[in-house]
């Protein structure tokens, strides 16, 4: 790949009510930065792929399949969690195969139909049992393992590391690094490095793309209004802390991690390997 950074982490339209940005504008915008593939990785749902998978083949960028799953902290059985938050973490989901692919769909399903508890949620039970073929990463500031180092809880992040190292494989775990002028992301980026470096696995940078331009926050803020029934006018409503979940350029994201720029390069090994393919010709009328 020529790319010296590709985008693992992106959010689209099929984040329904949460993310802005539609596939094939994403597809445009990578050409744009001459970056040569690409992730789609909505929230708790995966029917945006066949799309984006579709709109990449017009483009020649190669489509990454993912999904940021929702995790249930015990079991996907357990509905006793009084919020969304309380009900899960998440977690980031890239296909390597097609094996991984269809574990996927799998998982999605058993998200649906079992785990639907505010969000659709998997759990360990159910990573573990479809686990072939897939790239795991520790996802946002509501993973599970920035959340307890927030807390100050390192060895119960390491223990839950550990978990997914034990589910994924040590070559199939990635630490997930974010940098959009966060206090909390100041906090936790030197510890989720010392983790990687620790347990010897690949650290990525990623952005969280939920619009394509910075100038679309605010559009952005009445779409999480809808979403949750507020208005702007009202001081308790969900909203992001800043206008920074855009589809950055590799150059912003080369002058964001200076710091890590091995974080950086990783993505390109990361997009390397990802080469699930999405089965369209079944046969089927």
């Amino acid at each position: 790949m020529s790319a010296d950074f590709i985008h693992l982490h992106t959010h689209s339209h099929y984040s329904l009510l949460d993310g802005m940005s539609k596939p094939n504008q994403l597809l445009k915008r990578c050409a744009d930065y001459d970056m040569n593939a690409c992730a789609l990785t909505d929230h708790g749902a995966i029917f945006g792929l066949l799309d984006f998978s579709m709109q990449a083949s017009k483009t020649g960028v190669k489509p990454i399949l993912g999904c940021e799953v929702y995790v249930a902290p015990t079991s996907r059985f357990d509905k006793s969690a009084k919020s969304a938050k309380e009900s899960c973490n998440h977690l980031l989901l890239l296909c390597e195969s097609d094996a991984g692919y269809h574990n996927l769909c799998k998982l999605s399903t058993l998200a649906h139909l079992e785990g639907w508890h505010y969000k659709p949620r998997v759990d360990a039970e159910a990573l573990e049992e479809h686990r072939e073929g897939l790239i795991a990463s520790t996802a946002c500031l509501q993973g599970r393992v920035p959340q307890l180092l927030l807390g100050g809880q390192l060895d119960e992040a390491e223990k839950t590391l550990d978990q997914y190292i034990g589910i994924f494989g040590r070559d199939n775990v990635c630490i997930e690094m974010m940098n959009h002028g966060m206090p909390e992301q100041d906090k936790v980026n030197p510890l989720l490095w010392e983790l990687a470096e620790k347990h010897q696995i690949m650290a990525i940078a990623t952005n969280d793309s939920h619009y394509l331009d910075r100038e679309d926050a605010e559009a952005h803020e009445v779409l999480l209004c809808l979403q949750t029934k507020k208005t702007l006018d009202d001081p308790d409503r969900m909203r992001y802390p800043n206008d920074e979940f855009y589809f950055r350029s590799p150059e912003e994201m080369r002058g964001r991690f200076a710091r890590w720029p091995e974080a950086v390069t990783n993505t390109v090994r990361i997009a390397e390997r990802c080469n699930a393919v999405i089965p369209t010709n079944l046969g089927l009328i």
